[in-house]
């Protein structure tokens, strides 16, 4: 951390909304904190298709046009602006036709990548991992899942223990299918380096069955 900046700092610095002495401050502590860095990567994507909603003002004209209200109404427009971009990341709202992970497909393209599909239950996934100092860095790709169920990535060590790394729920019309062609695209953590993965499982989460297993 430097000085008063926080972690939380993050969305209102992608959406371009930190004052000067602000935005230095989460210069020097971005230089420090590789998780800032990782999730700014992820925001700048959504903060940018956001720019055609109508953001707030930027701070310096809103302080020309009234130097007292306009910092009320700064802050105000501020808040809206990182609560608009923290709704669009945890709901996966799409804009447009695009997907608005652009940080998980990134991903994708850049670290390395293993592929499975299960024979009987034809459900197919990948999985994408990248060292990271605290850990592994997942992306999960899944298609020809049905639902409803409930469904959690694990990743097992070498010596066969799990490891939760994301869960999520599939719905009825599942992932990758008719009627439903988009995968399912998420990312999630594990405090195994990559070295430490023997494979990744996904698993029901009510009772512990595999669905897929995939190799590390």
């Amino acid at each position: 951390m430097t000085g008063d900046v926080a972690h939380t700092d993050v969305g209102a610095y992608a959406l371009g909304l930190l004052d000067g002495p602000q935005r230095r401050a989460f210069d020097a502590h971005l230089t420090a904190c590789p998780p800032c860095r990782e999730e700014l990567a992820a925001l700048r994507g959504i903060a940018a298709a956001l720019q055609g909603l109508g953001p707030p003002p930027a701070p310096g004209r809103a302080r020309h046009a009234a130097p007292r209200r306009g910092r009320g109404r700064v802050l105000l427009g501020a808040a809206a602006g990182v609560a608009l971009l923290a709704t669009a990341l945890a709901t996966g709202a799409a804009l447009g036709d695009a997907p608005p992970d652009t940080g998980t497909a990134a991903l994708f393209r850049e670290a390395r990548t293993v592929a499975a599909t299960d024979p009987a239950s034809g459900v197919a996934g990948a999985v994408a991992v990248r060292g990271r100092a605290w850990g592994s860095r997942v992306g999960l790709r899944l298609t020809r899942a049905t639902g409803p169920v409930d469904c959690e990535l694990v990743a097992i060590d070498r010596v066969g223990r799990a490891h939760a790394v994301a869960g999520w729920s599939v719905p009825a019309a599942g992932y990758g299918r008719p009627g439903s062609p988009r995968p399912l695209l998420l990312e999630g953590g594990t405090a195994l380096d990559p070295g430490r993965i023997a494979r990744f499982e996904i698993r029901r989460s009510d009772d512990g069955r595999p669905l897929l297993t995939l190799p590390a």
